[in-house]
């Protein structure tokens, strides 16, 4: 279905110009080519097709428009012709020649020729001949001898060069232009599109002619037309490029990931509880992970409990099997020994949730808590916990462990991903199982046939059931007895939260047996793709469909070697049932009374569904053939082989049908046929025309031949077996039509992310535009697959997903279209790497849209057979060859040859053994219906005739059973093995012996193997002779098989290792085509090597395929080179083909070795280092003795080398240590490859830029320096303004300078300008005034201060900064977004945002004075924040922050050893022998003059300048240990007891006394002082230990640090720099050295001039000017003038110095992460620290900072409870009956309640006022800097030692009712958080329940800072529906006091002395009534009844008034009427 248009030409045009046409039709428009300097006439013959899905109405219009075509302004119009198609619709042909219009729709003399052809749907109009368009390439070949029509695809690209017909030349600028299977290639690949290109100087990033290096200029002027964007490039690796419209690409990774256990360890930090439901309770929380359960302490009578307990849980099992484990969080209240406690409530989520989180964790995050036993109940409280899941090897990013002060949001850090609404419902989900089909026999038949020889009942051997699991719980149908097509009709219901946490619904098929029951099957329904979100989404819906299942082979075996695929682990191997199911979930109304409010598992029936509720039973055709069979294993070599094909269980022969229940076809056939009653209404209507048509599903046996040593072949020659199967399903191929449509356009972006990712590796230029080219192609596949997805909407057996799936893919890919769009505008050259990120993301969401989880036809399996029995599979996804009219949803592999490796079943195939190929497959495969089977054949390679069965031979659609080609090519095939790197290391050396096997067709060649290397230089061609190829000539031209290359190991015993496999496509050349550029010699190309799915190293290699024509190899390029080298009859890459070699010198640096290991159990003593690269070398001295002197005594050599001109090319360096001993031997102790010399190469600078670097700074400083913009800057002085004041303004917020100008870095801080600032900051002010006073607290003093209060001011900065940046960050993005269409504007902003306050001031030297007034806007800060000094915390090592201090001493790792073949395969970390130091230096050889002649250039060094000397030195080394945090528990109780152990050398310190018990974030707070001599002793590692009683002491983990880097380099990391410069207090600068002799001997060695002191408080530096304050304060606050705080000021912007100028390490606290060898991979914890390293030939420094904890501060609390008022009456009175209550209060601080003190009791109080004057006294620990109380106690009796816990300072007071006999009642109680609680209220009556519930809008007061508060505070319980009330109020008042202050004025507890309080004044009914009957009962009188008494006083009289009324009425009346 489409139309073509072919544009002949277009005559009449006026002068001589460039033309260019374009043609529209539908929004689709093409560009033709630019014809060039065409006068009158422009011949354009070009063919457009456009592929349409509906049919063409008869008013639709097709557009052309002429242009003239300009290279630098826009096109001009000449005319545009339009024609309506109402006759080419009717016609379906049509010839036109006609004139154009202009803009004014009037004629001109201009006229078009064009020729249109239509093909409807229904093939109702034209015919529809393929030949015409496709196969005859001289359709149109009269005129001038060109064609131009393409054989239905992009030109290969290989056809550069003179004979090429200029028709094709619009594709020239590419590499090797891309091909896209398919025939709708034109509209896919827009064929000769071609947009002009703008001027590149007006605007930077419009697309420009693609400058391709390796094509010669002709070609580029064809192609000057060319929007490049449009352009594909060819990706480096060819084989992924797939050049062919006939073949599809192979999948080169070979092992199924999936079911291969790992290690994961799942962390739970338990935090807190607060607002847990229920009175008094004893929490406890219980943490499940899948089976396992922990449990944290108990804590009595609170609702807020607070843990802080740590959990871990290590696993070892498959990832599926780890994500779908479920995390529950339980809180037990009252658990103890004898009983399991009540439930209070709990949460559930799945592991995968976790992981799938950014940084697989949830940090500081509050779970709801529901009840699952009572829907109707709400929230049952909150717990607060970190939840973190690690594999092996990612790392987790613990956000900095602080002191949490932000108060808690609980709202806002909820425990649910993003997206998930914080109101949780519950839910039913209800899973509908119908019935099964096609199960697998699961019994032994023996038994069976004995019943039948008794009974004669032959039974199924299968008994049924289905279990779902789902978020924890499981539930199942009922077992259906002996049946293979089970009926159940059932739904089993789970009861859950929504949105569920848990990913996964398992639904598994089992076999009940009275034994075990097993699986025969598992299917798993993801929810995430059976619902949406959004808010047009739809709750989770499913089917009913059929789900098919896949396991193990379907022969019944006692022990199944593949069980696990059963269980849904791995690829399944074989069809093993379907299922038909369905899933829909409802929300519950919890209010609604009627509800089963239980959670537990359901199971009921269900109503049936109609038998074509799935859609119509269809027959489809599946037809294969097989056209190679090669490289299968040896193994099975000597017996005949057989392939079989199956799809679900048809064609299965061996063990697929199960017999009973199902009918023999009608047609009779040999049994393989099934049909269930299900299948009755097949085509039997289409018997007389087909036949009989008899499925063949397995090729003949055939022996194969041997092929080399491991491989044998199946001589199919020109005969290539066939199969074909008919098989019987459910018309669902929309659904696969979709995805098929979804995956296109997911592989293009994927193809085209990959090209330029190549591009950037490589870097090509231009790669932004080949990411436009890949979004445009992404917005206009996303709007096709608007258009065809739409069509048949109304199918009746669509289910509800189906509609739905279809709506959001829509909604989906439309959104994804028009931002594809808004991309694309945006992408400039810088911007390049982040949306790429993006563009990712749209891939990833493609590829999960496409994911249909309903399915339909089942996958086809091929199964290698030997002997009957099955040794290998491949398995292909039935949507993959699903056949279709519109190409966009043809099955990728449809109709094409497919490379197929065979791999061994289940987990035979893990590891080597699945890494060798079982058989390597060309299968070409056709599924579709059957009806439509007309042209299965269309896609095989051409020339051959069909072999059919004698019955079907004059049947036209009769498939064959076997191809014979007639045709044949006779090739030879060039291999230049030119050289691989990085290979595998397979030898225990920790090398190989590689060599290389080369696979074409059926012939295999091996290079030469080359000894000891990784990276081995073949330089070989090896020449395949006599290739036969079947097929077309043309054909193979587009169209070459693979080759596949295999590296091996080559061992002296044994058969070689496998080290990696790689594919490649040949160019091909036919015999009547030019061997000449730019297609040939072909270039050599990188080909990534896999090892199983593990990339092990590149192959560097070229490939050429030549036919050999008539004339015989005569005809071929002569293989020129010597044959015989010294090399033998081996021939070497020929010239045209290598590299391009140039001169270069290789400086070596050779400075020590280190930890060398020993070598075969002896000690290495004089080891040498040999360097080797392409052939020569250069061998360093030798150390005489590695012990006394590890470290070389010549420094520098050098060799001269030929390298490749390309950098890409250059071959690896190796370096190889060996062992000197006696007698002349050597050993071989380690080796390491630098497989890049890119960042060792030095290029000289250009003399512009009067900076050039040294070379030990290599590139990386280089290209900072030059690589800033030179923008209009003006040149004089530059002021940037640093204040010290702003807290957060780090070392990476300076502007950078140019180098060559002058500039003053002005630091000021006169004090009057610290004052103004520090009010402008107080007031928060706006522009000038302070706006708006606060109430701030007063300076900190001085002596207060210490260095945790630096430590801590500073990780608050951190925060902030983080915080920050993610606003900056999201800042940017909206700017970007606003920036679009800004265009040319935009360039001139400045390019880097600097996050820093002052926005490039270099702009504007005068305003500088203003800004500095004004309070830096872009800082919120804390309103009062105090000024203290800070140091910079890194939250990772400071390595990397300093790029490893590789600044010019480089570490290179030895290795030996070979590496592990399993999964846990040696880790690097394992083969590590030893460390070379040194570094290297590549140069071209004449280097610049003025190098040499710099002044103080000493030869001897080179390169290496200025480099220290090697010598011995004694160092000074201080260890600083901070605190450690996370640290993995070691001990049973969850817990440790960590120590520090530090080694250095032989210096050994443990420091096991000071153990920190049961702590997980000790804070050791220590330092150390170790004297070591480098470079014997450099490798510091600091250990914690877990404390054992008994038993040695566990390792938790440890890190090393290299010292001796960090002390050679250049940034300084010997002593960090501090912010300020003081001489005593908390701050006193540290160095022996003052700043002003660190800089001038910085000046010194970086030949820097300076620094030069000024008056007014100048230095200058080179030409930097820096300003700063020139007085100091003493101790005794005299001031000295001083140089210091200039120095100072230039060492933290060293950076900004020019040349040598770089970052020095500032005072710092860096965090590193724990390891411990035994888990490789996976933190154990963090350990905050840092070193400081004084040379003992300086001064010495002074004595180490003292970071020792803080002590905690003593205080004393003390509350006194003075009344209570309005406590609610708990008891009812025996004899009165009336309400009272006894009440006392208990109150308490820490944590427990042992330390809790009640009141004495107030009696019978029956108005709820209580009083008491009752004071409490509770003496603490606090430590002020954490808020947090320090307690210790014993754990338990069992503790050896106290445990000191740090908890938050909280003081609960409770009401309760005091009984006599029964327990105390609890009434309800408050909690004060001491540090911000609110202030009470002056009265009970303004005391309400806001002050609990409104906390955030209150006022908070702290008791540290108020010292003594008064007032009334609510007293709250929960009543039963869980709402919070009021139950009494309390007037305390809370007075804090110092220890010192409380012994001055000490006060007695309770009302006692000293300091007593006066007894309260009770009322006397607090006696008990009968001790005083008459009291009470006037107190009952008088309060309580007095009211109710006056009424009844009053009612009484006024009934006395009416009776005496009426008594005396009637007398009254008779004598008024008598009137007497």
């Amino acid at each position: 279905m489409a139309l073509v248009l072919q544009l002949r030409s277009v005559s009449g045009l006026r002068g001589k110009g460039d033309r260019i046409a374009k043609a529209a039709f539908r929004g689709l428009s093409f560009y033709t080519r630019v014809l060039e300097n065409c006068e009158d006439e422009a011949k354009f013959d070009e063919t457009f097709r456009w592929p349409v899905a509906t049919n063409i109405d008869g008013n639709e219009i097709l557009e052309i428009q002429v242009f003239n075509y300009s290279k630098v302004f826009t096109n001009r119009l000449i005319g545009t012709f339009r024609m309506v198609l109402q006759k080419v619709v009717v016609e379906g042909q049509l010839e036109v020649t006609d004139t154009l219009i202009d803009d004014n729709n009037s004629a001109i003399q201009t006229s078009i020729s064009i020729e249109i052809r239509y093909q409807a749907l229904d093939g109702t109009v034209g015919t529809w001949n393929d030949k015409e368009f496709l196969e005859t390439p001289s359709v149109h070949s009269e005129g001038d001898g060109r064609y131009s029509l393409e054989t239905d695809s992009l030109l290969s690209g290989h056809r550069h060069g003179s004979d090429v017909p200029p028709g094709k030349s619009n594709q020239q600028s590419t590499e090797r232009s891309f091909r896209r299977a398919g025939k709708g290639v034109f509209s896919a690949m827009k064929l000769g599109k071609t947009r002009p290109s703008k001027d590149e100087h007006r605007k930077q990033d419009d697309p420009a002619v693609l400058e391709t290096e390796d094509l010669d200029r002709k070609a580029m002027r064809y192609g000057a037309g060319l929007e490049p964007d449009t352009i594909s490039l060819a990706s480096v690796t060819a084989v992924t490029t797939n050049v062919s419209n006939k073949r599809s690409k192979p999948d080169i990774r070979m092992e199924p990931s999936a079911g291969r256990p790992m290690d994961y360890q799942v962390s739970i930090t338990i935090i807190e509880a607060r607002q847990l439901v229920g009175l008094n309770m004893d929490p406890v929380v219980c943490v499940e992970v899948g089976e396992e359960k922990k449990y944290t302490s108990m804590k009595e009578s609170t609702n807020c409990p607070y843990y802080n307990e740590y959990f871990v849980f290590d696993f070892h099992v498959p990832p599926d099997v780890m994500f779908d484990k479920i995390i529950k969080l339980s809180v037990i209240h009252s658990k103890n020994l004898l009983r399991s406690g009540t439930l209070v409530g709990s949460f559930k989520m799945d592991v995968g949730t976790v992981y799938t989180q950014p940084e697989h964790q949830f940090y500081h995050k509050w779970a709801i808590l529901s009840d699952p036993e009572d829907l109707t109940a709400g929230l049952k409280g909150y717990l607060k916990c970190d939840i973190a899941v690690v594999g092996k090897g990612d790392n987790i990013k613990t956000p900095h462990k602080a002191n949490e002060t932000e108060e808690d949001d609980i709202e806002g850090n909820l425990l649910l991903p993003d997206g998930v609404p914080p109101e949780r419902q519950w839910a039913r989900f209800y899973v509908k199982i119908y019935r099964a089909e096609g199960l697998p026999r699961m019994n032994t038949s023996i038994m069976a046939n004995v019943k039948k020889a008794l009974i004669g009942e032959n039974k199924d051997l299968v008994d049924p059931y289905v279990q779902v699991a789902f978020a924890g719980q499981k539930g199942k149908t009922s077992i259906q007895k002996s049946s293979y097509e089970p009926l159940w009709n059932e739904q089993i219901i789970f009861t859950e939260m929504f949105p569920p946490l848990c990913k996964r619904i398992k639904i598994q098929i089992r076999d009940s047996d009275k034994v075990n029951d097993v699986a025969i099957g598992t299917h798993f329904i993801d929810l995430r793709k059976v619902s949406n979100e959004g808010d047009k989404g739809f709750l989770p819906t499913f089917g009913p469909a059929w789900v098919n299942m896949y396991g193990s082979t379907r022969n019944y075996t006692l022990m199944d070697e593949h069980q696990e695929l059963n269980e849904g682990l791995g690829e399944g191997v074989s069809f093993r049932a379907r299922l038909l199911l369905g899933l829909a979930v409802e929300i519950l109304d919890t209010t609604n009374p009627e509800i089963n409010s239980s959670t537990e598992v359901q199971v009921e029936q269900a109503t049936a569904v109609a038998a074509n509720c799935s859609g119509k039973m269809e027959e489809f055709f599946l037809f294969g053939a097989f056209l190679e069979a090669t490289m299968i294993d040896r193994k099975i070599g000597d017996k005949p082989i057989n392939f079989e094909v199956t799809i679900g269980n048809y064609g299965n022969q061996v063990d697929g049908s199960s017999k009973p229940l199902l009918r023999r076809k009608k047609e009779g056939g040999d049994g393989d046929e099934e049909e269930s009653e299900l299948l009755q209404n097949s085509s039997d209507d289409e018997v007389g025309e087909d036949g009989e048509l008899v499925s063949v599903s397995s090729s003949q046996p055939m022996k194969p031949l041997v092929t080399d040593r491991n491989y044998f072949h199946l001589p199919y020659l020109e005969k290539k077996p066939c199969i074909y199967i008919r098989s019987w399903w459910q018309d669902q191929r929309r659904r696969l039509y979709n995805a098929n449509i979804m995956d296109k356009i997911a592989d293009k972006l994927e193809e085209g992310l990959n090209d330029v990712q190549e591009m950037i590796k490589t870097e090509k230029p231009h790669p932004e535009r080949r990411l436009r080219g890949v979004l445009e192609e992404l917005s206009s596949g996303c709007l096709r697959f608007l258009t065809l997805a739409d069509k048949d909407q109304h199918h009746s057996s669509r289910t509800r997903l189906d509609r739905e799936r279809l709506k959001s893919c829509m909604r989906e890919l439309e959104n994804m279209a028009q931002q594809a769009t808004a991309l694309r505008s945006q992408i400039k050259r810088n911007t390049m790497k982040d949306k790429l990120k993006l563009v990712q993301n749209f891939l990833q969401k493609l590829r999960f849209l496409a994911d249909e989880p309903q399915h339909t036809i089942p996958d086809v399996f091929i199964w290698m057979m030997s002997n009957n029995k099955r040794i290998a599979y491949a398995r292909i996804p039935s949507k993959d060859i699903l056949y279709s009219i519109v190409d966009e949803e043809m099955g990728k592999d449809c109709a094409k040859v497919k490379t197929v490796f065979l791999k061994l079943p289940g987990k035979r195939g893990f590891g080597p053994a699945g890494w060798t190929v079982q058989a390597k497959m060309e299968i070409y495969l056709w599924l579709g219906l059957n009806k439509q089977r007309k042209d299965f054949l269309s896609g095989l390679p051409c020339g051959f005739e069909e072999k059919k069965t004698p019955r079907g031979q004059n049947l036209p659609s009769f498939p064959p059973i076997s191809l014979l080609y007639t045709k044949k090519q006779v090739f030879q095939l060039r291999a230049h093995m030119y050289q691989a790197r990085s290979l595998f290391a397979a030898d225990s050396s920790g090398l190989s012996d590689p060599f290389a096997r080369v696979f074409f067709i059926s012939q295999s060649q091996c290079t030469e193997v080359l000894n000891e290397t990784l990276c081995p230089t073949w330089d070989q061609l090896l020449v395949f002779d006599n290739v036969e190829l079947y097929g077309e000539a043309h054909e193979m031209r587009d169209d070459p098989p693979i080759i596949v290359i295999e590296i091996y190991d080559q061992d002296t015993v044994g058969k070689a290792d496998f080290m990696g496999r790689t594919f490649a496509k040949p160019v091909v050349k036919m015999s009547d085509e030019e061997y000449c550029p730019p297609r040939f010699p072909p270039q050599l190309e990188y080909y990534q090597i896999y090892r199983g799915n593990a990339t092990a190293g590149d192959l560097l290699a070229a490939f050429e395929l030549l036919q050999i024509g008539p004339g015989g190899k005569s005809d071929l390029p002569p293989i020129d080179g010597p044959t015989d080298m010294d090399r033998g009859p081996i021939l070497p890459v020929p010239l045209g083909i290598r590299p391009v070699l140039s001169r270069y010198r290789v400086e070596i640096l050779f400075w020590g070795l280190r930890d060398l290991k020993r070598v075969n159990l002896a000690q290495v003593d004089r080891p040498r280092v040999d360097i080797e690269c392409a052939g020569k070398g250069v061998q360093s001295a030798l150390i005489q003795n590695y012990k006394k002197n590890p470290n070389f005594s010549t420094l520098v050599k050098w060799f001269e080398v030929d390298l490749p001109e390309n950098e890409l090319l250059h071959p690896p360096l190796n370096i190889r240590v060996v062992d000197c001993r006696a007698f002349g031997r050597y050993t071989l102790v380690g080796s390491h490859t630098v497989s890049s010399l890119r960042k060792f190469i030095y290029r000289p600078p250009d003399k512009k830029a009067q900076q050039w670097n040294m070379a030990a700074k290599h590139l990386n400083g280089y290209l900072a320096m030059t690589s800033r913009a030179h923008r209009s800057r003006p040149t004089g002085e530059i002021v940037v303004n640093m204040e010290p004041e702003v807290p957060i303004k780090k070392m990476d917020t300076m502007v950078k300078l140019e180098a060559n100008s002058d500039a003053v870095v002005k630091v000021d801080v006169t004090e009057e300008e610290k004052e103004k600032k520090k009010k402008k900051k107080k007031g928060g002010g706006g522009g000038g005034g302070g706006g708006g006073e606060e109430v701030e607290e007063e300076e900190p003093d001085e002596s207060m201060l210490d260095w945790w209060s630096k430590y801590f001011a500073s990780i608050e900065t951190m925060k902030e900064q983080l915080r920050q940046q993610e606003a900056a960050a999201a800042e940017a993005e909206e700017k970007e977004e606003m920036e679009v269409g800004e265009g040319s504007k935009a360039q001139v902003k400045n390019k880097d945002k600097d996050k820093d306050k002052d926005k490039d001031k270099s702009k504007a030297p005068k305003d500088d004075k203003k800004k500095k007034q004004q309070p830096v806007p872009e800082l919120p800060e804390k309103k009062n924040k105090q000024k203290i000094d800070e140091l910079k915390v890194f939250n990772k090592e400071l390595e990397s922050e300093f790029d490893n201090f590789e600044d010019w001493l480089h570490t290179f790792n030895l290795l030996r050893g070979k590496i592990g073949d399993n999964d846990d395969n040696a880790t690097e970390e394992e083969r590590i022998v030893g460390r070379f130091k040194g570094s290297m230096c590549v140069y071209k050889v004449p280097l610049p003059d003025d190098i040499s002649k710099e002044a103080g250039y000493d030869p001897t060094f080179g390169m290496f300048q200025g480099i220290p000397s090697n010598d011995p030195i004694n160092v000074l080394v201080r260890v600083y240990i901070v605190r450690a945090t996370d640290l993995h528990p070691a001990d049973i109780n969850g817990k440790a007891d960590p120590y520090i152990a530090i080694k250095l050398g032989k210096t050994d310190i443990k420091d096991k006394e000071n153990y920190i018990s049961k702590q997980l974030n000790p804070v050791f707070g220590k330092s150390f002082d170790i004297e070591a001599t480098f470079p014997m002793e450099s490798m510091l590692t600091v250990a914690v230990y877990d404390w054992d009683l008994v038993g040695t002491d566990d390792l938790i983990g440890e890190t090393k640090i290299d010292l001796e880097n960090r002390f050679y380099s250049k940034h300084r990391a010997t002593c960090g720099v501090s912010q300020t410069y003081s001489i005593h207090g908390y701050n006193t600068w540290r160095d022996p050295m003052k700043p002003s002799q660190i800089l001038s001997k910085l000046c010194k060695e970086g030949k820097v001039d300076g620094p030069h002191f000024g008056p007014g408080g100048r230095v200058k530096v080179a030409n930097r000017v820096f300003t700063g304050p020139t007085e100091i304060e003493d101790e005794n606050g005299q001031k000295k003038p001083t140089d210091e705080h200039l120095a100072l000021a230039v060492l933290r912007h060293w950076e900004d110095i020019p040349r040598a100028g770089c970052r020095l390490v500032p005072e710092h606290v860096e965090t590193r992460p724990l390891l411990n060898p035994d888990k490789p991979g996976i933190e154990q914890g963090r350990l905050e620290m840092w070193v400081d390293m004084f040379p003992m030939d300086m001064p010495a420094p002074g004595p180490a900072i003292d970071i020792s904890p803080r002590k905690p501060k003593k205080y004393e609390l003390r509350v006194i409870v003075w009344n209570t008022d309005e406590v609610i009456l708990e008891d009812d009175d025996y004899f009165t009956g009336e309400k009272s209550s006894d009440i006392f209060v208990r109150g308490w601080l820490k944590g427990q309640q042992e330390d809790k003190q009640d009141t004495d009791v107030h009696y019978h109080s029956l108005t709820g006022e209580g009083n008491f004057n009752w004071r409490y006294i509770f003496p603490f620990d606090y430590l002020m800097a954490e808020e947090k109380i320090v307690i210790s106690k014993k754990e338990s009796m069992f503790s050896w030692d106290e445990t000191e816990y740090k908890i938050p300072a909280r003081l609960t007071l409770q009401v309760w009712d005091a009984d006599h006999f029964s327990a105390d009642d609890f009434l309800g109680a408050i909690e004060l958080d001491l540090n911000r609680f609110p202030r009470g209220a002056k009265t009970s009556k303004q005391c309400s329940l806001e002050m609990v519930t409104n906390e955030a809008e209150l006022p908070m007061i702290s008791i540290f800072k108020q010292k003594r508060v008064k007032g009334w505070w609510p007293f709250v319980a929960r009543d039963e529906n869980d709402e919070l009330e009021i139950t009494g109020k309390v007037e305390a008042e809370l007075h804090l006091l110092t220890a010192e202050e409380a012994e001055k004025s000490p006060a007695g507890l309770a009302r006692n002395e000293p300091d007593p309080l006066e007894k309260p004044n009770r009322p006397d009914t607090s006696f008990i009534w009968f001790l005083n009957p008459l009291k009470s009962i006037k107190y009952l009188i008088c309060t309580r009844y007095k009211w109710l008494i006056i009424k009844i006083v009053l009612a009484l009289l006024l009934l006395i008034m009416v009776a005496l009324f009426l008594y005396s009425m009637p007398g009254y009346m008779v004598k008024k009427l008598l009137g007497a």
